[in-house]
């Protein structure tokens, strides 16, 4: 019989359990943020170690010089998030397994098509007690259908894995304007607060709640009406539209959400990873911005082209779970319920001009959310 995770923990002496040791998995733009938001709640909390690593894909910069070097050196991620001081106790560490091995709770926030790859490099390599929380936006399809990126953290690596969204660009938190943001658990309500003191300070408010894939599926989905919002701004279509865009998409994105699972609470839509997340980045994330300049090209200039001169490395998520969800929407026959996630993607791919994002308003969707729950008729 396996120990308990209790019998697990390393103890003091006295009986107390051992700080926690935290380790940011990846560090680009919002990766930093959350070693900054971190790093400085653990020097000030007693149940964590102050140091906390963040694993850095190396790269060599313009100057010859490491990237975890000059991290380290100037303790700035002076790619990624130029000017911000990430803290003295976050350690860049360009060897993942390395920047793991100690640590019991484990933060995940890199683009979430290295996830899978990821997680396989780190089979056997985390401690038993480990937890983990995700904050990728995102979602895996494989032939028996969507995988959540919680969930593939959990299977493939065999730990509890809970989830953090919300409004939340990273620039912004970055330089201390007020956000907030939620974290999802299963049923562990005390690990849940354990990560809601991690984060929270007096400008990133956080706050949980028990379902995982509601904020999950929010955070992956808003990322598909962004896109849509942004070639209404690309065509100037002004606000009225894309008002309406972004209401049309949140139904979606509640429809979708609670045919693939039914767990889904109605209530997790108000919270910031839902109807805050959507707003803030139809109105200024990447995805919107690139996908307005898409449109201003006659869809003439492709995603990828747009993403390498636009973003500075980062990645573009919404176009990939566009193309995710279509994959879903297809196999399930599910393609007409959702007019504006399918439009979005065969814009995308150019099946369909940037001007087709209002035209497919005129078919009405068959599903109703009248009381609360969705019914296919």
């Amino acid at each position: 019989m396996a120990p308990s995770l209790e019998s697990q923990r390393p103890t003091l002496e006295d009986g107390e359990t051992a700080p926690s040791k935290v380790t940011i998995v990846g560090s680009g733009n919002w990766g930093s943020v959350a070693a900054k938001l971190v790093a400085s709640n653990t020097l000030k909390l007693s149940s964590f170690h102050d140091e906390v690593r963040m694993w850095v894909f190396e790269e060599t910069l313009p100057s010859g010089e490491k990237l975890t070097e000059v991290i380290n050196r100037t303790n700035e991620n002076v790619k990624y998030l130029p000017g911000i001081k990430l803290g003295q106790n976050v350690v860049a560490d360009p060897d993942i397994e390395h920047a793991v091995k100690d640590a019991n709770m484990l933060v995940f926030v890199t683009p979430h098509q290295f996830m899978e790859g990821i997680c396989k490099r780190l089979v056997g390599k985390i401690r038993e007690d480990a937890e983990a929380i995700s904050l990728i936006k995102g979602m895996e399809v494989k032939t028996e259908g969507p995988c959540m990126i919680s969930t593939l953290i959990s299977q493939q690596l065999g730990i509890n894995c809970c989830v953090l969204m919300g409004a939340n660009i990273a620039n912004e938190i970055a330089v201390e304007k007020f956000s907030e943001a939620t974290v999802g658990y299963r049923e562990n309500r005390e690990m849940a607060q354990k990560w809601v003191g991690l984060f929270g300070t007096p400008y990133f408010m956080v706050s949980a709640v028990q379902d995982v894939e509601g904020v999950e599926l929010c955070g992956t989905l808003k990322n598909i009406v962004a896109i849509a919002a942004g070639f209404v701004d690309g065509l100037e279509m002004g606000n009225n539209t894309k008002a309406a865009i972004m209401r049309i998409g949140l139904r979606e994105m509640k429809a979708f959400s609670k045919l693939l699972f039914s767990s889904v609470r109605d209530s997790t839509f108000f919270e910031s990873c839902g109807v805050a997340d959507l707003i803030t980045t139809c109105l200024g994330g990447r995805n919107r911005k690139c996908a307005d300049a898409f449109a201003r090209s006659g869809g003439k200039r492709s995603f990828d082209e747009l993403e390498a001169e636009m973003l500075q490395g980062q990645k573009l998520q919404g176009v990939s779970t566009a193309k995710e969800v279509y994959e879903v929407l297809s196999h399930r026959g599910w393609l007409e319920l959702f007019p504006l996630f399918t439009t979005v993607h065969e814009i995308c791919i150019g099946r369909l001009p940037p001007s087709a994002i209002v035209e497919y308003s005129e078919h009405t969707p068959k599903f109703s959310l009248l009381d609360g729950s969705t019914q296919l008729y």
